[in-house]
C-alpha cells in the first residue's frame, strides 16, 4: 500500500495504465511462484502424523470463521473502493488526498503484525470484536467528515489498523484449525474476504446511487458493529486449563509463529517440539 502511493499520486489520469502495469506485475508474481515455490513441504518427518481426514476437520468451527471473514470484506469494501469517491465528491477535496489516505492505510497496516499474539493472549473473539467495531468506526467518521484533511487521514490509520489485525487473526485461526493443511489453512479465510468485497462493492454503488455516500457507509458502519456483536461465536477461544502451569506455559507460545509451529503433529496430536531434530533422529523421511 505504501509503495503504491506514487501511483495515486502521479498516475491519476493514467489510471489504465497503472491498472495493466500492477496486472503484469501480479501475473510475473504467480508465474514466480509457480516455479519457485515448492508444491509440497520438501521434508517430513516419518513420525508426523497425517492431516485429519476431510469428514473429521472442525467444519462447524470453518463455517464461522468463513462467514465472519466474508462480512468483513463485505463491510470493508465501501472504504476499499468508495472511499476516494466519498472524499473527492462529498468533502470536495484534491484527488490528490486519496493518495495520502492510501499512505495511512499502508502505515498503520503495520500494526496488524501484532494481532495474532493479542489474540492469543486476550482471546480472539474479544480481539475480533474490537477490531470491527474500529473498522465500522473508520467509516462513520469518513462519512462524516469529508471534508476535513486530517480527520480522513484519521479514518484511514484506524481503517488500516483494522482490517490489516482482521486479515491477520482469520489467517491464524484458519492455521490453527486445519493443522497439517498449511496451503488450506491461510487460504481458506482470504477467499471468503475476497468475495465478501466482491460482493459488498455493488451493493454499496447502489446504496450510495440511492442515498448517497454519508447514508451508505453508515449502513455499512451499522452492519459492521452489528458483526462485532456476534463476535462470540467467532471459533478459537483460548480454551482455559485448570494446570496453572500448563496454562501459562501455553500463554507463552502466542502469535502466528506459534500457530505455524504447531502444524506438525504426532500421532497422539501433540506438536512435535523440534522437527528438525526429529528428522535428524528419523532417517525415513517421505516428502
Amino acid at each position: 500500500m505504501i509503495v503504491a502511493v506514487p501511483t495515486v499520486l502521479f498516475l491519476a489520469d493514467a489510471w489504465r495504465l497503472a491498472y495493466l502495469s500492477f496486472t503484469v506485475l501480479a501475473v510475473l508474481g504467480v508465474i514466480g511462484a509457480w516455479f519457485i515455490l515448492p508444491s509440497v513441504a520438501r521434508i517430513v518427518p516419518a513420525n508426523a502424523a497425517p492431516p485429519a481426514p476431510l469428514r473429521e476437520l472442525p467444519w462447524s468451527r470453518l463455517c464461522r470463521l468463513t462467514l465472519f471473514a466474508y462480512v468483513m470484506g463485505f463491510v470493508s469494501s465501501a472504504y476499499w473502493i468508495f472511499a476516494p469517491d466519498l472524499v473527492a465528491n462529498l468533502g470536495k477535496l484534491s484527488p490528490a488526498t486519496t493518495g495520502w489516505l492510501w499512505l495511512a492505510v499502508g502505515v498503520a497496516g503495520l500494526g496488524g503484525a501484532v494481532v495474532a499474539d493479542l489474540a492469543d493472549r486476550n482471546n480472539p473473539p474479544i480481539t475480533q470484536a474490537l477490531m470491527l467495531m474500529m473498522l465500522a468506526a473508520s467509516l462513520a467518521l469518513l462519512a462524516a467528515s469529508p471534508s476535513q484533511p486530517l480527520l480522513a487521514t484519521f479514518s484511514a490509520l484506524v481503517f488500516g489498523l483494522a482490517y490489516m489485525s482482521l486479515t491477520g487473526l482469520y489467517l491464524m485461526t484458519g492455521i490453527r484449525l486445519l493443522p497439517g493443511r498449511l496451503s488450506v489453512g491461510p487460504v481458506l479465510p482470504f477467499m471468503a474476504v475476497s468475495l465478501g468485497q466482491a460482493t459488498g462493492s455493488p451493493v454499496v454503488g447502489g446504496l450510495v446511487n440511492a442515498f448517497g455516500y454519508a447514508d451508505a457507509f453508515a449502513m455499512f458502519a451499522a452492519l459492521g458493529i452489528l458483526v462485532s456483536i456476534l463476535s462470540p461465536f467467532y471459533p478459537g477461544a483460548i480454551a482455559q486449563s485448570d494446570d496453572e502451569e500448563a496454562e501459562e506455559e501455553a500463554r507463552e507460545e502466542t502469535g502466528l509463529q506459534a500457530a505455524y509451529d504447531s502444524q506438525l503433529q504426532n500421532s497422539e496430536g501433540e506438536p512435535l517440539e523440534d522437527p528438525a531434530a526429529d528428522e535428524a533422529k528419523t532417517p525415513t523421511a517421505h516428502s
